[in-house]
């Protein structure tokens, strides 16, 4: 059974730091893209960051551009994404989740599992 879960969340200041971590199991996890996509409060669900199966391919939105970073161990069958430069408005529930694919791009339907959620909260 393939599980995803989440881990590093938690409360900081606007202009910290903090790396969220998606444990994965269940399958093997070089051949699927995966990705982090965040839900705040009020608000649609909608993609951060996705990367490809080896790690090649990266994508970004346009609002966490030159600020969070995506990566994965794939000895590990870990993902990570690196979130600096933090702003409120990255307040969020965030999502790991895996595709089927080695590519996945920014699209929700293109990923069939996902993580619990882990929160995040920026403070101003």
């Amino acid at each position: 059974q393939v599980q995803l879960v989440e881990s590093g969340g938690g409360l900081v200041q606007a202009g910290g730091s903090l790396r969220l971590s998606c444990a994965a199991s269940g399958r093997t996890f070089s051949l699927h893209a995966m990705g982090w996509f965040r839900q705040a409060p009020g608000r649609e669900r909608e993609f951060v960051g996705s990367i490809s199966g080896r790690g090649a391919g990266t994508w970004y939105a346009d609002t966490v551009k030159g600020r969070f970073t995506i990566s994965r161990d794939n000895a590990k069958n870990t993902l990570y994404l690196q979130m600096n430069s933090l702003k409120p408005e990255d307040t969020a529930v965030y999502y790991c989740a895996e595709s089927q694919a080695v590519v996945a791009g920014t699209a929700e339907n293109n990923y069939d599992r996902w993580g619990q959620g882990t929160q995040v909260t920026v403070s101003s």
